[in-house]
């Protein structure tokens, strides 16, 4: 049986970004339940209080969407006794890794370079565009999961906004929440406290100046213009919501039912 949860976000000590997606409106005038859907940052360096947190939400499935070098990089997710764990790279770890070196360890002229005149903002878009485009297999393993046993489910990569959010957007978008709200719930991952703490070598006042951050802000925030770029993606490509359920997810009916009777109230 599910458990409920307070809707209120809870101060986690080494999880960023953390919260319940229960209460989104549907275009149909249901609500998602609350207790059945969170997201998050990763969990590699969740405390011992976060981790009885995390299990005290009755989860049956984690899926984290990192790759093997962010996993590389951060750790493996905290274990949780019961809770089953589902790895789906949502990027390839060979994909712009010499950019996201250049992010930890570039120089100011380095970073303006890469990262200036839009160039930041462009990236995220095309980013978007080819996940919702090229990992059809991927959405589709999790949506199936999630019809079959997978609920309560944590979501998360390594930040808790991209990877996982255009997943949660995705299960959302099955289920019929209402496109604002889900722009919405994304938006909720731009607030300072939730945001990933990126580690930069060199001295802080280099390292962490005002236009380093200034130019660093568009990959570690979220831009209501990335998700819907990725959304006008699927119009593009499926010629709506229902086609790219369908055709490219696999998704019938029958399975869209299923996931409302396991998301929403």
């Amino acid at each position: 049986m599910t458990q409920q949860v307070p809707s209120t976000e809870p101060e986690l000590g080494g999880v960023r970004n953390f919260r319940d997606v229960g209460g989104l409106p549907t275009v149909d005038g249901r609500r998602v339940a609350h207790g059945r859907l969170f997201r998050s940052g990763h969990l590699a360096h969740a405390t011992d209080e976060d981790a009885a947190f995390l299990g005290s939400l009755g989860l049956h499935t984690i899926f984290d969407f990192r790759n093997a070098a962010d996993i590389g990089l951060e750790g493996p997710d905290v274990e949780l006794p019961g809770v089953r764990n589902v790895n789906i790279p949502l990027s390839d770890p060979a994909d712009g890794a010499e950019f996201w070196k250049m992010v930890r360890d570039g120089d100011l002229d380095e970073l303006r370079s890469l990262l200036a005149d839009g160039k930041a903002e462009q990236r995220m878009i095309n980013s978007y565009r080819e996940i919702v485009r090229d990992r059809t297999a991927e959405h589709s393993r999790m949506l199936h999961a999630l019809a079959q046993d997978s609920v309560p489910a944590l979501m998360h990569c390594a930040a808790g906004k991209d990877r996982a959010g255009l997943s949660i957007a995705v299960t959302l978008l099955a289920v019929g929440v209402e496109r604002d709200a889900i722009v919405a719930d994304y938006m909720e991952s731009n607030a300072q406290h939730r945001r990933y703490r990126v580690r930069r070598k060199g001295s802080a006042a280099k390292a962490y100046s005002p236009e380093v951050l200034d130019l660093l802000n568009p990959l570690f925030g979220t831009r209501p213009e990335y998700l819907t770029s990725a959304m006008e993606t699927v119009e593009e490509t499926w010629g709506g919501v229902d086609s790219y359920l369908e055709q490219g997810l696999g998704v019938t009916p029958e399975m869209r039912e299923q996931l409302r009777e396991r998301f929403l109230d």
